[in-house]
């Protein structure tokens, strides 16, 4: 990391692990004290001190770096956004397709209750992945025997969930990169698919058995197309931590769950469909550096997350000011040592969290054909899951 940049993230770091932790123990009781009794008041609690640790991120978005979001969709949507339990399905096309979705949540006002389907190493990753735990992410370990009644069981805890949620599922698998895109196309040709140019084929495993077990209980999957104009660097999680802007560009179209077939094979089917015609839209844009077709929605940039960073700084400053004259901390070789010790730590963590979002780091699986009675069938060998 470069000296600049690490001047940047470790004061950034320090706040935000020092501030996780502190949710992640209040969660943490939450959850041994008040889930047993009542877990729709456990839920309402969460909700309000997950945002407290999530709000810090979209405020690196939102002031900090200042990316621009900007939406593209219809009245009704727009309206409709954080009102209702809804299936999030997009294309993962950037580092923080992540974050961009907590923006957009934070700004319909359901951060708190978004959730999203992750692969099972997320949730050891220090206070964001514990965060998620007890926010009742689903985690998945890349095998279907196990994820089937893992994703079915986490899915069902949510037909009680007190508020609306938004479930976030990446059906392709894995972030967007040429090499991914080049072994998606290989297995398309190789299997008479439609050759993807912007993006994966999707898995549809996961997608149906979503769609099968929420059809009761959410009224609506928002079909979520990702681009980055060509003015604009595609945003990465340094780049956030530097205070680099970014342009992304997000189309949103809302798909009513009861008017979706009602066999699993006519679901998959329709989720290859709907990618085929995101591979069009996304061509579409690459020409005009628009999603024209819809209106472009002015979200703002609610001041919550800068209120909530703000008073996160001051409560820790004026604690670590308090602690320092209290222990006296910097005035012997050993406590500096302790000091410096813990700057390395938050340091390497902060690295860790970087390189984890960089899709650069993920490699595509050999391309293998699938058989006969499962061709076309996504949770084939494209590429490997992220």
């Amino acid at each position: 990391m470069p000296i600049v940049a690490a001047a940047v993230v470790v004061p950034l770091g320090l706040l935000f692990f020092i501030s996780g932790l502190v949710v992640n123990l209040i969660q943490a009781i939450c959850f041994i004290l008040i889930r047993p009794v009542s877990k729709n008041l456990y839920r309402r609690i969460n909700r309000v001190v997950a945002e407290l640790l999530w709000l810090e991120l979209v405020w690196l978005i939102d002031w900090w770096a200042g990316v621009k979001i900007q939406v593209y969709t219809d009245h009704e949507t727009f309206n409709l956004m954080g009102k209702e339990h809804a299936l999030v399905i997009s294309n993962h096309r950037s580092d923080i397709d992540w974050l961009v979705g907590w923006v957009l949540a934070q700004r319909s006002g359901c951060l708190g209750s978004s959730l999203a389907v992750m692969k099972k190493s997320s949730k050891f990753l220090p206070v964001i992945g514990w965060s998620m735990w007890f926010s009742e992410y689903l985690f998945l370990e890349r095998s279907w025997a196990k994820d089937e009644g893992t994703l079915k069981s986490g899915v069902q805890r949510l037909k009680d969930f007190p508020q609306p949620f938004w479930l976030a599922l990446f059906v392709e698998g894995t972030r967007f990169t040429q090499a991914k895109l080049l072994a998606a196309q290989e297995y398309a040709a190789a299997t008479g698919l439609p050759v993807p140019r912007n993006v994966l084929i999707p898995r549809t495993k996961g997608f149906v058995t979503a769609v099968s077990q929420m059809r009761s209980f959410a009224p609506a999957i928002y079909d979520v197309t990702v681009a980055i104009p060509k003015s604009s660097p595609a945003p990465t999680m340094l780049r956030l931590f530097e205070g680099r802007p970014s342009v992304v560009h997000v189309h949103i179209k809302r798909h009513v769950m009861r008017d979706l077939p009602e066999t699993d094979e006519a679901v998959a089917q329709w989720c290859k469909d709907i990618f085929v015609a995101k591979d069009a839209l996304l061509d579409k844009h690459t020409v005009e550096q628009t999603f024209g077709d819809q209106q472009l929605k002015v979200t703002g940039r609610p001041p919550k997350s800068l209120l909530v960073v703000t008073a996160w700084a001051c409560l820790l400053i004026l604690g670590a000011l308090k602690f320092l004259y209290w222990s006296s901390l910097l005035s012997s070789w050993k406590g500096i040592a302790f000091s410096a010790l813990g700057l390395g730590v938050v340091t390497v963590l902060m690295q860790i969290l970087i390189r984890f979002s960089q899709s650069e780091r993920s490699t595509p699986a050999p391309v293998a054909p699938t058989n006969n009675n499962n061709k076309g069938e996504s949770s084939g060998k494209p590429e490997k899951q992220q």
